[in-house]
Parts: C-alpha cells; sequence; structure tokens
C-alpha cells in the first residue's frame, strides 16, 4: 500500500481512532454528561436521586464559604501562573546562555516534573516539614516561626511553593526551545548593540517566543485549578481552618467525604465553565500580544 493510500483510506483512519474516540467517549465526555445531569438531582447514597432542579446552583451563589475558596482558587492559581512563568523563563535563559553542561543543568531543572503530583506532594512535605524539614531550621534562623500545620498563610505559601516547583521543568522544556530557535543574528545584533541580557531577554526573546508563553500561560491556568490536587490532600487536607480549600479540593471533599454528590457536581460544572471562559479569554487576547511573524 502507497502512502497515498494510507492517508486517505477513510476505514483504515476510522480503525485507528476507535481507541482515542472509545476512551474519550467513556472517560471524558461520558462523565461531563452525567455530572451535568446529577447536578440538578440531590444525590446520595441512603436517598438516591432526587430531582431538585436549580437549587444546587441558587446553593453554591449563597454559599459565602464557597465564595471564598473561589477567590483562594483564583488567588492561587494566579500566583502559580506568574511564580512558574517568572522562575522558568528566568532559568531557561541561563541554561540558554551557557555552552558547558546544558544537558545536565537541564536533567536537573526538568527532574522534578517527571515526579508523579503524589510523590511531589510527599518530597515537598518531608523538605518543608516544620519538624524535621531540610530547610525548616535554616528559615527559622531568620527568626520565623515555620509552623504551617496550623498558620493558613504559612499553608498557602508551602503548597504554592511546592506548586510552582512541580511545574517549572514542563515550562523549561518549551522555553529551551523556543530560545533556541531564536536566530542568532538577533542575538549577536542585540550584542553590537550593548545590550543588556535583562533587557535582550525582555525586550529581544520575550516577544520572538510569546506563542510559547501563550501556550504555557493556559497550560499553567488549567494546572494551577486543576493539577495541584494531590499536593493539597498530602500536605494539608485544605486546611489549616480552609486556608488551602481550593475548588477542586473542596469539590472532592464534598464528593466523597460529604457525599453529596449532586452538589459536587453543580461545583465541577461551575468550574468547568469557569476555566472555559478564562481559556476563552486568554486565546482571544494571545491574538493580540502573541507574535507570530510576518
Amino acid at each position: 500500500m502507497s502512502t497515498h493510500e494510507v492517508f486517505t483510506d477513510r476505514l483504515q483512519a476510522g480503525v485507528l481512532l476507535l481507541p482515542t474516540m472509545v476512551v474519550s467517549l467513556l472517560f471524558l465526555y461520558y462523565p461531563t454528561v452525567r455530572a451535568i445531569g446529577l447536578s440538578f438531582y440531590q444525590a446520595s447514597l441512603a436517598r438516591g436521586d432526587v430531582f431538585v432542579g436549580l437549587e444546587n446552583y441558587r446553593r453554591l451563589a449563597g454559599s459565602t464559604e464557597y465564595l471564598r475558596s473561589v477567590l483562594l482558587s483564583v488567588l492561587f492559581a494566579t500566583c502559580v501562573v506568574v511564580g512558574v512563568m517568572a522562575v522558568a523563563l528566568c532559568v531557561s535563559f541561563l541554561i540558554h546562555e551557557i555552552e558547558v553542561g546544558k544537558g545536565l543543568y537541564l536533567v536537573a531543572v526538568i527532574w522534578p516534573y517527571a515526579l508523579p503530583p503524589a510523590v511531589a506532594g510527599l518530597v515537598f512535605l518531608f523538605i518543608a516539614h516544620p519538624n524535621i524539614g531540610i530547610f525548616t531550621s535554616y528559615i527559622e534562623a531568620l527568626g520565623i516561626d515555620v509552623n504551617w500545620f496550623s498558620n493558613g498563610p504559612q499553608a498557602f505559601v508551602v503548597v504554592l511553593i511546592a506548586a510552582v516547583w512541580k511545574q517549572i521543568g514542563y515550562n523549561v522544556i518549551f522555553m529551551t526551545a523556543a530560545l533556541g530557535n531564536v536566530p542568532e543574528s538577533l542575538t549577536e545584533t542585540a550584542e553590537l548593540d550593548g545590550v543588556s541580557r535583562t533587557q535582550r531577554l525582555l525586550r529581544v526573546y520575550v516577544p520572538i517566543i510569546s506563542p510559547t508563553l501563550v501556550f504555557l500561560v493556559i497550560m499553567n491556568t488549567i494546572y494551577g485549578f486543576f493539577g495541584t490536587f494531590a499536593m493539597v490532600d498530602l500536605m494539608t487536607k485544605g486546611g489549616p481552618a480552609g486556608a488551602t480549600n481550593i475548588l477542586i479540593y473542596d469539590l472532592y471533599r464534598t464528593a466523597f467525604q460529604f457525599y453529596e454528590f449532586g452538589f459536587a457536581s453543580a461545583k465541577s460544572v461551575v468550574l468547568f465553565v469557569a476555566v472555559g471562559l478564562l481559556m476563552y479569554g486568554q486565546f482571544r487576547l494571545s491574538d493580540r500580544y502573541a507574535y507570530y511573524g510576518g
């Protein structure tokens, strides 16, 4: 069979796509439709499903605890995106500038991303543990009392640092690849003009790699809202006093601790719609600020 026939055979294309479609239907589309339908019911293990219409959404609209979780999640995701992008951009630029040992530096930066989120959470838990943490004594030597098991702001900061640390490697992979595609002539011209490294990064490289940066902003936003559940669960369990009770963990507690599956489904629908609208807005902004050449 020729190459032309391989790409024009609809039956063969359908067979190749079938496993992906089956997995998507079973584990993506069906749960989505099921969650939307279940959000209109008061569902529990004891009483079964009772249709309540929009009551679950009314409860969400009038819940101060849920509003607090929403604001906390927005703050957390924003800090994650800004922190990851800033640190990864600086690290990627430094790796791009060196000539010797670049591969070793890349491996050192990327390896936390290779860890499963649960493992990364456990590693950081022991690193920053208030009693046995490696860095705890150094921080307390500065006169700072480390007790994030009972201090809400400290717990928020510790989980935030862990989330940023876990995601830096993912961003560095894309940023170093994008920086590697910057024409060498631009770098040489900037050096001849006496442009400092900081100005070269911000005024020359960043505009050129802006499509990659926009993509990473979107992926980091999704990560900030959905990808940090394991860290919160293992490190703080949403505490202390709800200081790290972000939406994805609040949804989990509603469903699997309080067994209010209908209410949890309504929370999942609201979270999905909110993040979807945020993604749409970021895509629209990318058309205005990202440089695609031409």
